[in-house]
């Protein structure tokens, strides 16, 4: 079931989409938390944390992503 899921169309496509959102989002309401100030930028490597941002992203977009196909695929099979 994971190869098959993984391989629908779309779904990668999917995943990659939540992990801009999930990304940009976070990274949004931690900013507001902090006031606004750009220390929560700076005081950080730039590079882990853009990368720390993406991966945490990516995992949040596959899990979801996948639950949403799987239970997608397992519906169009008890329909038949």
């Amino acid at each position: 079931m994971f190869k098959r899921v993984i391989n629908t169309k779309g779904f990668w496509k999917s995943v990659f989409s939540l992990a801009i959102a999930f990304a940009v989002l976070f990274t949004f309401i931690k900013w507001a938390i902090e006031g606004f100030e750009m220390a929560y930028f700076t005081e950080r490597n730039p590079v882990m944390f853009i990368l720390t941002i993406l991966l945490a992203g990516f995992v949040y977009g596959f899990f979801v992503t996948f639950g949403k196909f799987r239970g997608k695929l397992k519906e169009n099979d008890s329909g038949r």
